[in-house]
């Protein structure tokens, strides 16, 4: 007489909606094809939408701003769409980051992951509006990232927060229409000039917060460890 062996069941498909664990979301969605895009909040699932230019485009000039930044700033380091496993209920995958690599609030796993809230992350939101200003914005105050910035493309607006005393507190520009980093000194947003896509000038902001004194004695805490 011959056993047959079970059959493994076929591994379910990430729907929206879907309450999983971590674990389990980790393994569905190492089964879906390489361009689906899912990300697990508060223990549930959002499958992203296809990417249009609403989205595209803010997305690409705000990884320039802040490319332009680390790749100014060693230390510091960027990401687009990383997974970004915050803890046992969150694995988002913010549209951009920026962590500080050594002696800052995350780490990068063995397999490759980032574990921990990265120091700042930025997020499009064009039909994600009501997560990435709801059930995302909460999930990142509790895991304690220190700066948030969220563009409301449809309505052309960008919200920074801080972190101040465990609650995310909105931060407006200066008189010249600047905001300043407090945790990546020298990065500084010239925010009409972004929303009005006039990048030259957002880089020439840029550049001037990157000339300033603070940038450099922050590099230098960065390179030069024993001087934090």
């Amino acid at each position: 007489m011959v056993l047959q062996q079970p059959r493994s069941l076929p591994i379910p498909p990430l729907e929206s909606g879907d309450r999983l664990t971590r674990t389990e979301f980790e393994r569905r969605y190492q089964a879906t094809p390489e361009k689906f895009k899912a990300e697990l909040i508060e223990g549930v699932v959002y499958v992203a939408s296809p990417v249009r230019v609403f989205h595209g485009t803010p997305h690409f000039n705000l990884i320039t701003w802040l490319g332009v930044y680390s790749t100014a700033t060693p230390g510091v380091s960027g990401s687009d769409n990383a997974t970004t496993r915050l803890d046992m209920d969150n694995e988002p995958q913010p549209d951009a980051l920026l962590r500080i690599e050594m002696g800052g609030t995350s780490t990068i796993s063995e397999d490759g992951y980032i574990e921990g809230a990265p120091e700042l992350i930025a997020e499009i939101a064009a039909s994600s509006a009501a997560i990435d200003l709801g059930a995302k914005q909460n999930a990142y105050r509790r895991n304690s990232v220190q700066e948030y910035l969220v563009w409301q493309t449809f309505e052309n607006r960008l919200s920074w927060f801080r972190l101040q005393a465990e609650e995310f507190v909105l931060i407006e520009p200066d008189a010249d229409g600047i905001i300043r980093s407090i945790v990546f000194p020298g990065l500084w947003l010239a925010v009409p000039a972004l929303l009005e896509g006039r990048m030259m000038e957002v880089l020439n902001v840029l550049q001037a917060g990157i000339a300033d004194p603070a940038h450099q004695a922050f590099v230098q805490t960065l390179t030069s460890p024993n001087l934090a």
